[in-house]
């Protein structure tokens, strides 16, 4: 067994899901299941193929399809089976989910203000705030860097976990513009050590094709 020195920080890699459908079509997912489309599927390959390399100890995942199938694509190339948490899943739009960006500003005027404008309380009609997916997303990560002190760890989640994690790591505040891109697939490195976190790189996808989609809106 190989020692890992105890200074070691835990690296986690967070991957967001392949395209779906609905992100071509820029339709709201939330927590409704949809499964990878081709493009989606190609990438998840690639994810895996990129990091068989990078001495991963341990893969987990949101439950939802489109990450999960994410997460078994690469636990192919690992030689790793992945662990399902649903606290890793998306943020819950409530009466947003289903609907197309537009779609969603026209018939909620003002639950789309709140959103585009990031009022953290905002939760859609009994869907989900920032505030509260903050608390469960950043709690899950806790948990997975306590179980896998020292090592590196895949984690596969959706775009609106990675603008929390982002979030998070840096230190900014939930409702600032986000500064950074959140492509399919792409990988996002992160490290905590004695409790402390930073951002390795953000958004890789050399691995990919080109066009990776971005989460939306911006």
């Amino acid at each position: 067994m190989v020692e890992i020195p105890t200074n070691s920080p835990t690296r986690l890699c967070l991957v967001r899901h392949g395209e779906t459908e609905w992100n071509a079509a820029r339709r709201i997912q939330g927590q409704i299941d949809i499964g990878l489309n081709a493009t989606g599927h190609r990438q998840a390959e690639a994810a895996g193929r990129w990091l068989a390399a990078a001495a991963i100890g341990a893969i987990y995942s949101s439950d939802l399809q489109r990450a999960w199938l994410t997460a078994q694509a690469i636990g192919r190339s690992l030689g790793l089976a992945p662990e399902a948490n649903p606290s890793l899943r998306e943020r819950r739009y409530g009466v947003f989910e289903g609907l197309t960006y537009d779609e969603a500003r026209r018939d909620h005027p003002d639950g789309y203000a709140a959103f585009e404008g990031r009022n953290a309380d905002y939760d859609f009609e009994n869907g989900e705030s920032l505030k509260a997916m903050f608390d469960r997303v950043t709690e899950a990560l806790r948990e997975i860097v306590a179980r896998h002190a020292g090592r590196n760890v895949v984690v596969v989640v959706h775009g609106g976990v990675l603008d929390i994690v982002n979030r998070f790591v840096r230190g900014n505040s939930l409702e600032m513009p986000r500064d950074f891109l959140i492509p399919n697939a792409g990988l996002n490195w992160i490290a905590c050590r004695d409790g402390v976190w930073s951002i390795e790189s953000w958004g890789e996808t050399a691995h990919l094709e080109p066009g990776a989609l971005d989460e939306l809106p911006s």
